[in-house]
């Protein structure tokens, strides 16, 4: 099966990438899926849109935790945890960024050993964004080797039929030129094994505590009380901060943290994690990679093991 997950911005058209991509896989014989999951439903918000194929029957439901393929349409969305581009990416998931800069940049700059491909911005007209979505599909239908020029044309025309010929014709240059951009590329992506459901475990929930109502919910009309309130009880995620590969650049990751949980002593940062909210904006923004995340409740074990 092969699994891909497209992420954009509302308006760069993930949802008609992931449609076009879907149809082409449909018209060379493949059984599909193809939906778009929102956040906020505004222009510029992050989004993502994933494509399932295969020629047996799809099982699979729900978010897509293991892509074979991820697409970013805008750069700037890797470094916003929130928008979650790099979730689940493994050694051989192929992570393919529309940007100017380089392969070699993107990969020391998020220090993962998969295999990272640059679309080069010459694909795309930065005036004209609304026809990076076609661009995506055109670029991951040649990574992918097994969806011919001709399915990815015909998917085009059927999916933006009611958009009239010229911006079908647009579209058009714009997807073909990107899949003859990616031919040294063809076929780089890896058709994975479904996933079965057998030895499927519930997730390891945390256990939240019952408190007094003076305690859970303080007093929102008195002064001065925001400090009283741990916020870093919402966090899941923690970031933890090595301090042997910290280069003391303290007021990147304590500038970037947009609660001011980051404090410096003797030109080291220093998290308050009584609120620390878990945001791994910090983790996103730190040069050395010297802030690494863990799970809330693997630290919290530790914590009551020493």
């Amino acid at each position: 099966m092969y699994r891909i997950r497209f992420h954009g911005r509302g308006g760069q058209g993930m949802k008609t990438a992931s449609r076009i991509l879907g149809t082409a896989f449909f018209k060379q014989g493949f059984e599909i899926q193809d939906a778009p999951r929102y956040g906020a439903e505004r222009r510029g918000a992050p989004i993502f849109a994933y494509v399932r194929a295969s020629h047996k029957l799809i099982n699979e439901r729900g978010n897509m935790t293991h892509p074979d393929l991820v697409v970013v349409a805008d750069d700037t969305l890797v470094p916003v945890p929130g928008a979650g581009v790099l979730t689940g990416l493994e050694n051989d998931t192929v992570l393919l960024i529309n940007s100017d800069e380089t392969n070699n940049t993107w990969k020391q700059r998020l220090n993962i050993s998969g295999n990272i491909i640059t679309l080069p911005v010459e694909t795309e007209d930065r005036a004209e964004l609304r026809f990076i979505g076609a661009t995506c599909s055109g670029a991951a239908a040649r990574l992918i080797g097994d969806i011919s020029r001709e399915s990815l044309e015909l998917a085009i025309k059927e999916e933006l039929a009611e958009l009239g010929d010229d911006v079908i014709e647009k579209n058009l240059t714009k997807a073909l030129t990107a899949y003859d951009l990616m031919a040294s590329y063809e076929a780089c992506v890896n058709n994975s094994k479904s996933i079965s459901a057998d030895n499927y475990k519930s997730p390891n929930w945390i256990k939240l505590p019952f408190d007094d109502a003076r305690i859970s919910a303080p007093d929102i009309h008195a002064t001065a009380n925001s400090v009283k309130v741990n916020t870093g009880e919402w966090r899941t995620l923690r970031p933890v901060i090595d301090y042997k590969k910290c280069n003391k650049c303290w007021w990147i990751c304590s500038t970037f943290c947009p609660d001011g949980a980051i404090t410096v002593h003797d030109n080291l940062p220093e998290i308050d994690y009584k609120h620390c909210k878990g945001c791994l904006v910090c983790v996103a923004q730190c040069p050395p990679h010297a802030i690494e995340t863990m799970a809330e409740e693997s630290t919290l074990n530790q914590e009551e093991q020493s």
